[in-house]
This record gives C-alpha cells, sequence and structure tokens, in this order.
C-alpha cells in the first residue's frame, strides 16, 4: 500500500488576534511541512481582529488554506471552539500563530497516533535568538527542565501539561471547553478522562523567540497560572484519582504544588527569621535565601540599563515565576477568569 495513503488527514487550527506581523510567516511555514498536501488543512481563526491579519490570510490563494473570523472577540478558547466543524482532519494540530515548525514535526507527531491508545501528542518547544536578558535566558532554562519531565512522564504514562504552539489530538476525543477554560491544559486531561495517553515527542520541533521583558513575561505567567488553577479545579476528579493513583500525584506534584511553592519560601523566610538565634543553620539558610531574592531583584533593576549578568538570570527567573503564581493564586481566590489573550511578543 502507499505510505502516502496510510496518512491520516490533519487540520492545523491557529487562533489569532492582531498577529500580523507573523501570521503570513507562519502560514507559509505550515504549507512547507513535509506532508502530503492533499492531507493537510489550514484554518486560521482571527478573534476579531482590528489589523491586517485576515487579509493577509485571504492572501493564501491555496484551497487548503481556510480563515474564519469570530466575532466579537471572545478568546483563544472559543475561537478553537469555532473551528472544530470546519476541520475536515482525522488528527488536530493546534498551533500559536508565531510557531515556527521544524519541516519533519508533523509526520513525527502522527506517528504516535500508530497506537491506539494515544490520544494526545506534545512536541518540543525550543526557544531562539537569546540576547542575554534574564526571562530570555530562564525561559530556555525552564523549558528544557519542562521537556525533561515530559520524557519521564511519557515513560511512566501521561504528561502533565503540553505546549499550546505544538500539539496534536484525535479529532474525535475533542470537547468543547467553556471560554474561560485553558485548552493546552484542560483538553489533555479530557484526553486522559476518556482513557487514552498523552506523549512527549521530542523530534517535533517548534521554535519560538523567548520574551525579553520581564512586564511582559510576568503578565504571561500571571494569564497561564490563573487559568491553570481554574483548570485543576474544573478536573478536580482527577486530582484524587479518578485517572489512577500515579497520574493523580504527577498532577499534584509536576502542577498544583509548583503553582504553591511561594506558600513554602515564604513560610521557609519566616520561620527561619524567627529562628535566627537557635542555631546557626537557621542564619545560614535565612541568609541565602535572602541573598537569592536580593539577586534576582537586582538583575531586574540590570536588566533595564541591558546589562550582563547571567548568574543573577536564573534567579531572577525563578523570583518571577513564583510571584506571578502568588498574583494568580489571589486571583483565584477572589473568583476572577481570564478569558482574552493578547499575541505574545518576543
Amino acid at each position: 500500500m502507499n505510505k502516502t495513503a496510510m496518512e491520516p488527514r490533519v487540520s492545523i487550527l491557529i487562533a489569532a488576534f492582531n498577529e500580523e506581523e507573523h501570521i503570513g510567516q507562519t502560514i507559509a511555514n505550515k504549507l512547507q511541512l513535509d506532508y502530503p498536501k492533499d492531507k493537510l488543512q489550514i484554518i486560521v481563526v482571527t478573534d476579531d481582529s482590528t489589523d491586517g491579519t485576515d487579509e493577509i490570510v485571504n492572501s493564501f490563494t491555496e484551497e487548503n488554506v481556510t480563515l474564519l473570523r469570530q466575532e466579537p472577540r471572545a478568546g483563544k478558547t472559543s475561537a478553537l471552539n469555532l473551528a472544530i466543524p470546519h476541520a475536515n482532519g482525522d488528527v488536530l494540530v493546534f498551533s500559536d500563530a508565531n510557531s515556527i515548525y521544524a519541516a519533519d514535526s508533523l509526520r513525527h507527531i502522527v506517528a504516535n497516533f500508530h497506537d491506539p491508545q494515544v490520544g494526545y501528542v506534545t512536541g518540543k518547544m525550543i526557544y531562539t535568538n537569546p540576547d542575554g536578558t534574564p526571562v530570555g535566558d530562564g525561559c530556555s532554562a525552564y523549558m528544557k527542565y519542562e521537556n525533561f519531565l515530559r520524557g519521564l512522564e511519557t515513560q511512566i504514562g501521561s504528561v502533565i501539561g503540553v505546549d499550546g504552539g505544538i500539539d496534536a489530538m484525535r479529532k474525535d476525543l475533542y470537547r468543547n471547553l467553556t471560554p474561560d477554560q485553558l485548552p493546552d491544559f484542560v483538553q489533555p486531561l479530557k484526553v486522559i478522562e476518556q482513557g487514552y495517553r498523552v506523549v512527549y515527542e521530542p523530534e517535533a520541533i517548534l521554535k519560538e523567540s523567548a520574551l525579553s521583558q520581564s512586564r511582559e513575561e510576568y503578565q504571561m505567567r500571571v494569564r497561564v497560572s490563573l487559568r491553570s488553577l481554574w483548570a485543576l479545579y474544573d478536573m478536580r476528579p482527577l486530582l484524587f484519582g479518578k485517572a489512577g493513583l500515579v497520574f493523580a500525584w504527577q498532577l499534584w506534584s509536576h502542577k498544583l504544588l509548583r503553582y504553591l511553592v511561594f506558600l513554602f519560601l515564604l513560610g521557609a523566610l519566616v520561620t527561619n527569621s524567627l529562628l535566627w538565634t537557635d542555631a546557626f543553620i537557621y542564619k545560614v539558610v535565612f541568609v541565602t535565601q535572602t541573598a537569592c531574592y536580593a539577586g534576582g531583584f537586582f538583575s531586574l533593576l540590570f536588566e533595564k540599563t541591558r546589562m550582563q549578568l547571567n548568574r543573577l538570570h536564573f534567579l531572577h527567573y525563578f523570583i518571577l515565576l513564583n510571584t506571578a503564581a502568588a498574583h494568580a493564586a489571589i486571583k483565584f481566590i477572589l473568583g476572577k477568569k481570564q478569558v482574552m489573550w493578547t499575541p505574545r511578543k518576543g
């Protein structure tokens, strides 16, 4: 049998809001992927964009490129829900509007679906164009750590957390989500809930530029952390063993406790200060912790002057992540939700 005839049909879904700077390059990249053109569909949903995004998408004359417009703005999750009835693929691939794939990424992703137990696949993100600023370097280290964990989790069952820029799933497993739900967290959890695995494919490469400004990175991390906390709340039966005790342990340790690290950091700082006179070890820990926080703070100051302080970059990013998690936790307690999103700036 012809190998091409065995390839499943694929629909690449791209949600975009005011992405005229990136959308043309992204569509061109998808059209150049090493995959049968007659089995590849590209759907771009613009979320009531007000710039030239729609015109750029319409400038592509290929029959397999489709533009949908969502009016009024309703967010990324609603945009993906809107695209599903128009998708003719057996496999859905989710791409950001600025995601550039390696030419063979799609073949590596699709190959995983030959295993009937696999329902969702996530690729590997690589941040490009490092400029030496704290957030850029911190992002790179963070993603290396995440990808390492995903490789281990695939070996024991399913991945906890995926990358929304290069994900894929069986179309018949897709479930419409509410506008406030984070699609690249809740959708994989719903796949697991249906009895399928979520796996990591390191050969499916996505390239994106890292955020270089702390303010942009912080806002993004608060938004993602808040939506993740609500996702954990919505899917809380999985925290208590609905998909097995091993997966519950992964969900607690990899996700929920990560967002609560700020509580342990604060507790350590307070208790070590109160125990200062009791033993030398408390003095050492308190001074070390305080010095780390100071290093992260000074790294933020030097970022504004473009000075290169590589040794402080990881402290800076660690503090940024946990401060954003604390901010998100406060919003979660107050019942606030996040629906809209803005383009991710490199």
